[in-house]
């Protein structure tokens, strides 16, 4: 199954009303589950490899509320754990930047899971007022990555 076959599977089960899917295609398989809050969809591709030991790294706590960026308005919240691209290379520009206008459907930054490139597209039309998350960070599911304002 190709990315182009994920992207649709999902909105498909995005726009259903199905609170779970399981699809296995050779020794590729697909979950997805309806999250509690705005039905929201999470995709978990599972592979069948050779088990590899993984060093559990310790992650930081903010110390104090200074640390973390006061956040006003509307966000755009990544919709999965990875690492975040600002562009589509190291090379090439941002897909957005700060002050900004995007379209819905207009690709905002690509999400890295498990080797997949993953784009997220703006679901409304809106004004980019910041961006969260450095290039090459690591993000949370939820976790807000641009500040935006509804056009």
């Amino acid at each position: 199954m190709d990315f182009k076959e994920i992207k649709e599977l999902i909105r498909v089960f995005d726009k259903s009303e199905l609170n779970k899917l399981k699809v296995k295609e050779g020794e590729f398989e697909i979950s997805m589950q309806r999250g509690f809050e705005g039905g929201t969809v999470v995709a978990t591709p599972v592979s069948y490899s050779a088990p590899a030991q993984v060093a559990a790294a310790p992650i930081a706590a903010p110390v104090s509320s200074e640390a973390a960026p006061a956040i006003l308005g509307e966000t755009i919240n990544s919709p999965m754990v990875g690492t975040f691209y600002s562009s589509p290379s190291p090379e090439a520009q941002s897909f957005v930047k700060e002050g900004d206008t995007v379209k819905k459907g207009q690709t905002l930054c690509i999400l890295e899971a498990m080797k997949i490139m993953n784009e997220v597209e703006a679901e409304f039309d809106c004004k980019i007022t910041k961006v969260l998350v450095e290039n090459g960070s690591p993000v949370e599911y939820d976790m807000p990555i641009f500040q935006v304002e509804k056009l």
